[in-house]
């Protein structure tokens, strides 16, 4: 949010839940005329958990890997409902495919990453070992562990199949900052750390200028502006008249634009919403499906005001399902919150953040164009 506080009252009760979600969006910003169509929830279950969304965010086209990696994710519903039997044959299914593809997973990784990718591939067939073990002895805990570390490693080959930054950011925007590729965050609160991974495959813009804030100490003593329960903690507002970053050199304040990107894509939109473009159905690369989401504040009166003001959304699955709010084609995503849940769980609006400090990712920030 910039400008003036927008705040509207999200508890009033008798409303059918798009109006309600309408009202609580309008905290955000100030919604005028019709509430907006809702977008429509994707075929299956969504995705929410941080670390697979970044995965499927990642641009890369790896077939074999990412078959392995959905294969693995998609056993959730055995998993819940105890069919090991179901398990253990898609654990089986998995070594099996991996076995047979691992000449062709490693062959289509650059020959300076061969090595590398070696490793990984011996990993993650010990991973893949230990799980089918914990299918024998049917211990819930322990597939959960071995998948994460099995599906972390597949993460990690895929993340070396990056080339090249995939897309030419407009000339229009060659003044600001550009994170091209991933940062990882510590935001440190009054109530304990969270570390965020910042995606800058798909808001660079938004990214960048969200870590280059944070390298210059912008965030560093802040409290959090608005606190909503269930759906947002604000903050980015700075002390005085400015309600975003004042660049010390030009003495304007920065504007970031609404950059959002949808699968299949070359590049991100910008300062348009989904609804704008006729995108009902559309589901953003970087998704608000997740609790500790994190999203780029602008007002209603110019999408491409956001400055230095961000939001961590607290997914709610009821208020606001994955798949069908009305944040996602009208914020910019630029990461997740991937460790500390319980402290973000504590903060109100109350708290804030003691300070902020890059801890990887750093070499990817760009001062401009």
């Amino acid at each position: 949010m910039t400008g003036t506080d927008r705040r509207i009252d999200a508890r009033q009760g008798g409303q059918a839940l798009a109006w309600l979600l309408a009202l609580v969006l309008g905290g955000l910003v100030n919604l005028s005329g019709a509430v907006p169509v809702l977008a429509a929830l994707p075929p299956g279950n969504a995705i929410t958990d941080p670390a697979a969304l970044l995965r499927d965010a990642l641009p890369v086209d790896q077939p074999q890997l990412q078959d392995l990696q959905h294969r693995l994710e998609n056993s959730s519903d055995d998993l819940r409902a105890k069919r090991w039997s179901a398990l253990a044959n898609t654990v089986r299914r998995t070594q099996s495919l991996f076995s047979g593809q691992r000449g062709a997973i490693l062959a289509s990784f650059p020959e300076a990453d061969r090595a590398a990718t070696g490793a990984l591939l011996d990993q993650l067939d010990g991973q893949l070992q230990a799980l089918a073990a914990t299918t024998e002895t049917q211990n819930r805990d322990d597939f959960l562990a071995a998948r994460r570390q099995a599906l972390s490693t597949i993460g990690a080959a895929e993340a070396l199949q990056v080339g090249p930054f995939p897309f030419t950011i407009p000339d229009q925007f060659a003044e600001l900052p550009r994170l091209l590729g991933r940062a990882t965050v510590r935001l440190t609160t009054n109530k304990g750390d969270l570390t965020a991974v910042v995606d800058g495959y798909n808001a660079p813009l938004t990214a960048g200028a969200f870590v280059d804030l944070v390298q210059r100490g912008f965030y560093d003593g802040l409290p959090f502006n608005r606190a909503e329960d269930f759906y947002v903690l604000q903050t980015g507002a700075p002390a005085g008249p400015a309600d975003g970053f004042v660049d010390p050199v030009s003495k304007q304040q920065r504007r970031v634009p609404l950059e959002i990107k949808v699968p299949g894509e070359s590049e991100p939109f910008y300062n348009q919403t989904f609804e704008e473009l006729g995108l009902f159905k559309a589901s953003p690369s970087l998704p608000f499906a997740t609790k500790g989401t994190l999203g780029w504040a602008h007002s209603d009166a110019d999408l491409g005001d956001g400055s230095s003001q961000f939001f961590l959304f607290l997914f709610e699955p009821e208020l606001t399902p994955a798949g069908l709010n009305l944040i996602d084609g009208r914020y910019a995503a630029f990461g997740y919150v991937v460790d500390g849940f319980d402290v973000l769980s504590e903060l109100t609006a109350d708290d804030g953040i003691v300070s902020a400090k890059v801890l990887e990712g750093a070499e990817n920030l760009r001062a401009h164009g």
